[in-house]
């Protein structure tokens, strides 16, 4: 599939993506609106809340100094020009947002659509990894454009890296369901846009080679997972601080961008309800196994980029999985709400795109490595047939 062809519904899917996010953000003011407390509940309207002032242009009423420009009864002129630069920062910050998110989505689904086009059964694999890849850049996107919100609040160089930390894990919640929607609207465009391509290339790779590959992308994946993950590693990660500066106090950082989970051994807990909260973490493992299992055969090319994205996706699809799993084995998850328990999903994405990078690039190597191996042995053993 040429970069024309899936140039147009990458752009379509982006700009959906980030039309979408904006409205999202817009909504949060109707959660104010008389009466929808009793409709929904006092807590789903808080919780929901939370979720969209992420995305929100309206600024918070934290900001130093009030919203108000100077001019009013009791204002001065020096509170009144704080008060601008701050929301001003604050409309930067969320005008780079909303601009990152469609600059992060647009070169990885191309790349995506151009690689795993939707046809001859590759629909729901090309779904699948558009939404993923839609999560990682409403996170890219929040992540490049917290200093200025940051800032915006007054204080950003106290404890800059919590805080740095505290504004990338917010308005994942919301990422899911936009990213989906606008992942199938860009399918079915790339699907229309695919028609009278010509026939795709099908990428043949030895069942052997493609084992091997996906088994060495999942053991990148597991030694966050499993190593990292582990709570007295972990546990080292969060007190890491260097002395002083903007700089100090990475340890809420490091955790997001390295741990894809936490986990702690069976004391004083049943080993049947320890094993229980486990499988989610094997589940995690399996997803990325067989996805990269499929990865090669599913792509036209399997290269080096294409492998890391499509590593990228199959940890985040992982991540999704396992937290669903969480959920539903979780006996008093709904006790708080409809929502609550839903407040940790799409977690761990920073973590997922660091690891699948990493893994990706590992399986694509190994994969060339077990195919060129392959290959030397066919050939070797024709030339001894043929003397």
């Amino acid at each position: 599939m040429t970069y024309g062809r899936a140039a147009i519904p990458a752009l379509a899917g982006g700009l959906l993506l980030t039309a979408f996010l904006w409205w999202a953000g817009a909504s949060a003011q109707a959660l104010h609106l008389p009466g929808t407390t009793g409709v929904i509940g006092g807590q789903a309207a808080a919780e929901l809340e939370r979720w969209l002032v992420p995305w929100s242009y309206e600024p918070p009423a934290a900001l130093p100094l009030g919203a108000e420009v100077s001019g009013g009864i009791g204002d001065t002129a020096g509170a009144g020009a704080g008060s601008t630069r701050y929301v001003a920062l604050y409309a930067t910050g969320m005008q780079i947002r909303f601009g990152a998110v469609f600059a992060f989505f647009v070169p990885v689904a191309l790349l995506l659509i151009r690689r795993l086009p939707p046809v001859h059964g590759r629909m729901p694999a090309t779904l699948l990894a558009v939404w993923a890849w839609g999560l990682v850049a409403g996170t890219l996107a929040v992540t490049v454009s917290s200093p200025w919100l940051i800032a915006a609040q007054g204080h950003g160089s106290y404890r800059f890296l919590p805080q740095l930390a505290g504004v990338i894990s917010s308005g994942r919640q919301v990422l899911v369901a936009t990213a989906l929607v606008a992942a199938a609207v860009t399918v079915l465009a790339a699907r229309i846009t695919a028609k009278g391509a010509g026939r795709l290339p099908q990428n043949i790779v030895p069942a052997r080679a493609a084992r091997l590959a996906a088994t060495a992308g999942t053991a990148v994946i597991a030694l966050s997972l499993v190593v990292l993950s582990y709570q007295p590693v972990a546990a080292a990660l969060q007190t890491v601080s260097p002395d002083g500066g903007l700089f100090a106090e990475p340890g809420d950082l490091l955790r997001q961008w390295l741990l894809l989970g936490a986990w702690a051994g069976p004391a004083g807990a049943p080993l049947g309800s320890w094993l229980l909260y486990r499988a989610a973490d094997v589940l995690l493992l399996v997803v990325v196994w067989w996805t990269l299992r499929r990865l090669p055969s599913l792509l036209t090319r399997a290269s080096i980029p294409a492998m890391a994205a499509g590593a990228v996706c199959a940890t985040v699809l992982g991540l999704l999985a396992s937290q669903l799993l969480g959920v539903a084995t979780d006996g008093a998850a709904f006790r708080w709400g409809m929502l609550q328990p839903f407040a940790g999903i799409a977690g761990g994405i920073p973590a997922a795109l660091t690891f699948g990078l990493a893994a990706g690039v590992v399986a694509a190597v190994t994969l060339r490595v077990a195919v060129g191996r392959a290959e030397t042995a066919v050939a070797t053993a024709s030339g001894r047939g043929s003397a």
